[in-house]
């Protein structure tokens, strides 16, 4: 407003001069035309009151005047009035040490026609003696710090009170944050996150008359304290990652491959760092090492030992440092649940409310394991005999349990009730721990394996010292004298310590309603497309996905190569891939050191099937085949293979299995419409390219015999 009166103020002796001017010409041009210009009358104006134009011109332009130069004035004594008091009432505090001495305050070097604004430098004020003992380095060069007195003199003395339009504390806060911590930024250059380092705050030099403050109060200061600390949960990440499994882990190593300056955040319910399932089933239990539960390092059937984490925790940044890591990094978030989504606003909500938005986010919640409904009716007492085996924690607490107790029985035939079977049987040789396994199938893996097959491993898990139980169908479970009463359907009654129940994973879509995703109806899991995409910057990966197989159709997988396969391939397309699912990935098994499998696609019992079968040799074992591989996680070897164009072919002709035969080494085909959809690889390793070829082709074969011969399971 004040602007604009200067202006007026210049422009109006122009406008009179202008209109004098114009008056004299046209007098001229009358005297000497002899003639008088036309008027409009008065009535004609919009104002339709004879001289109203003119009337309505002065109250307009008076009011305006009037209206802003009471604007201005109510502004300037304001301002004034609002500086006066805030310098009174600084000059009127004691200092908290001297008890006398009037406290001092930092005060940046004024500038012509500016005053800081009231709010930054309260805020300045309040922060506390340890910030006001500071002093900011200002352009000069020198600290400066200037009393109460000496800010009054200074307005004294000419200096103009700045106004509100432009503060100048809020850049004195910024240069104090800066002065505080330079060692944070340098520790940015470091991409695996350097653990942060205090800052250390400027004091300012005390003068000779006023006593020196106590540096213990300016280092321990709340103040200085938040200003060099950073939140421990970063409020946005470039990439989220929900769940801290493999399929995460092989996420973010892929959107790391593509984009090196990524930030990633993986967020988990666990309190560990990424690590592999598999072993907890598997090689943990047949250590020598007594230190191997704690450690959770184990030794494959090869003997070269590892660790079950994906990569040490140096690998990872904290996710405190992972928005200022220069080159960016994979932070992992433990002991933390996502339970909402808002994916109009890309922000999740954690357990704890803390809120993180993000640019791109990956669901990989995998799955929990799926408990029967008469183990949760019986009570309490009988839960707590119950384990459900999945975790860390889990494989700790039931090696446990497997030294102090006499009896353990595993309700469950597949994959994980087979392996823990062979493993506490294996270990009941030496302990005398009665293991019992039963199911309500005819064999052990009778859902996945043809009958005699099924048949066949269900000898096998008895030779380890399993009682095993077929037909099994469980009616009620009961607590009675400290121990746990499992009476089955046709009569049968089984007394233990403890139950291992392995009846499935039920995938983690809880997200799902919050987030507005579909859950499908047949496989469960969240419903994507074939880029593994559920909304236009939502990826899931892993156990919870339920995927579109360009090849076989929708399906839902849950093993860790899968993980592996569909974790990369979103990752990727999280980084702008666009790529579709068609790597077949494969499963596998083991029985011990010396019996296991492989397969690949749709492996179903329903299904037809052909099984080609040979004497199997020394070499013809899980363990040769770590060998040969130089991993424990065959598909770690397997999923970057492909099959070749020319396949060695042996001559002789493999013969189809007959009942009762000593089933070494072979393939079994699944069909469907006369294509072969899945195939099992029976102590047969390091030819998974080949099987998965086959069904990338999708080929009707008239004689699988021929096809069998690729595998070479007749070379000695």
């Amino acid at each position: 407003m004040l602007k604009c009166k200067a202006v007026w103020q210049k422009l109006a002796p122009l406008a009179r001069d202008s209109s004098t001017l114009c008056r004299q010409n046209m007098k001229r041009t009358v005297l000497k035309c002899g003639c008088r210009p036309t008027l409009v009358p008065r009535a004609q104006m919009s104002s339709k009151i004879p001289g109203g134009e003119n009337m309505a011109y002065y109250i307009l332009v008076g009011g305006t005047f009037l209206g802003a130069g009471y604007y201005a004035y109510k502004t300037l004594s304001g301002d004034k009035r609002r500086y006066e008091e805030r310098i009174t009432e600084m000059s009127s505090r004691s200092s908290p040490l001297s008890g006398e001495q009037p406290m001092t305050f930092l005060q940046p070097e004024l500038k012509e026609e500016a005053e800081p604004s009231e709010e930054p430098e309260a805020q300045i004020v309040e922060e506390g003696a340890a910030v006001e003992s500071e002093a900011p380095v200002l352009e000069g060069g020198e600290p400066q710090e200037q009393t109460a007195e000496g800010a009054a003199a200074a307005e004294e003395e000419g200096a103009a009170p700045p106004g509100p339009e432009e503060p100048t504390a809020p850049s004195e806060t910024v240069e104090l944050t800066e002065t505080q911590a330079p060692a944070a930024e340098d520790s940015a250059a470091d991409p695996l996150g350097p653990e942060p380092v205090a800052a250390e705050p400027v004091v300012a030099e005390p003068s000779a008359t006023e006593p020196v403050a106590a540096e213990p109060l300016a280092a321990e200061s709340p103040a200085a304290e938040a200003v060099a600390a950073l939140p421990e949960i970063p409020a946005h990440a470039p990439y989220l990652l929900i769940g801290g499994g493999t399929a995460s882990f092989a996420a973010a190593r892929s959107i790391r491959a593509r984009d090196p300056g990524a930030r990633v955040l993986i967020v988990t319910e666990e309190p560990d760092l990424p690590y592999m399932r598999p072993p907890l089933s598997k090689e943990l239990w047949f250590s020598d090492d007594p230190t191997a539960t704690e450690t959770l390092r184990f030794k494959q059937w090869n003997g070269k030992e590892r660790s079950i984490y994906f990569q040490p925790p140096s690998f990872y940044v904290s996710p405190q440092d992972l928005p200022k890591v220069e080159n960016g990094g994979v932070a992992v978030l433990t002991s933390k649940k996502v339970v909402h989504m808002d994916v109009r606003g890309n922000k999740v909500r954690l357990d704890d409310n803390t809120e993180i938005s993000y640019d791109k986010c990956l669901i990989a919640t995998g799955g929990i394991p799926r408990n029967m409904q008469v183990i949760e009716r019986a009570g309490e007492e009988v839960r707590k005999k119950v384990t459900l085996f999945r975790r860390i924690s889990d494989f700790k607490s039931l090696e446990k349990i497997a030294r102090e107790v006499k009896s353990i029985t595993i309700i469950g035939g597949g994959f994980l009730g087979s392996e823990l079977a062979c493993a506490l049987g294996r270990k009941s040789n030496e302990s005398g721990l009665e293991v019992v396994q039963m199911f309500p199938e005819k064999g052990n893996m009778g859902k996945v394996l043809p009958e005699y097959l099924s048949n066949w491993t269900t000898e096998k898990v008895k030779r380890e010292g399993v009682n095993v139980i077929t037909d099994a169908l469980v009616k009620n479970v009961s607590f009675k004298d400290d121990r746990v009463e499992i009476k089955l359907k046709d009569g049968r009654m089984v007394t233990t310590d403890h139950i291992v129940a392995a009846v499935g994973l039920e995938p983690s879509v809880e997200l799902a309603k919050s987030a507005g995703l579909e859950v499908d109806a047949d496989f469960g899991g969240f419903r994507v497309n074939a880029e593994l995409q559920a909304r236009s910057n939502i990826w899931v990966a892993g156990d919870a996905a339920c995927f579109y197989d360009i090849r076989l159709g929708r399906r839902r997988v849950e093993h860790h190569d899968h993980a592996v396969v569909s974790g990369r391939l979103a990752g990727e397309n999280m980084t702008g891939a666009n790529k579709p699912y068609w790597h077949q990935s494969m499963f596998w098994s083991d029985l011990g050191p010396d019996v296991g499998y492989e397969a690949i696609g749709i492996v179903d019992s329903s299904l037809p099937t052909v099984g080609v079968f040979a004497k199997a040799t020394a070499k013809d074992t899980p363990r040769a085949a770590t060998e040969i591989s130089g991993t424990g996680i065959r598909s770690e070897s397997e999923t970057e293979a492909v099959a070749s164009g020319v396949m060695p072919i042996n001559p002789t002709v493999p013969l189809a299995p007959q009942q009762g035969d000593d089933y070494g080494k072979g393939v079994i085909f699944y069909l469907r419409d006369k294509v072969v959809v899945g195939i099992i690889l029976w102590n047969v390793f390091n030819r998974m390219p080949i099987a998965r070829k086959i069904i990338k082709d999708g080929e009707e074969h008239a004689d699988l015999n021929e096809v069998a011969k690729l595998f070479n399971i007749h070379e000695d």
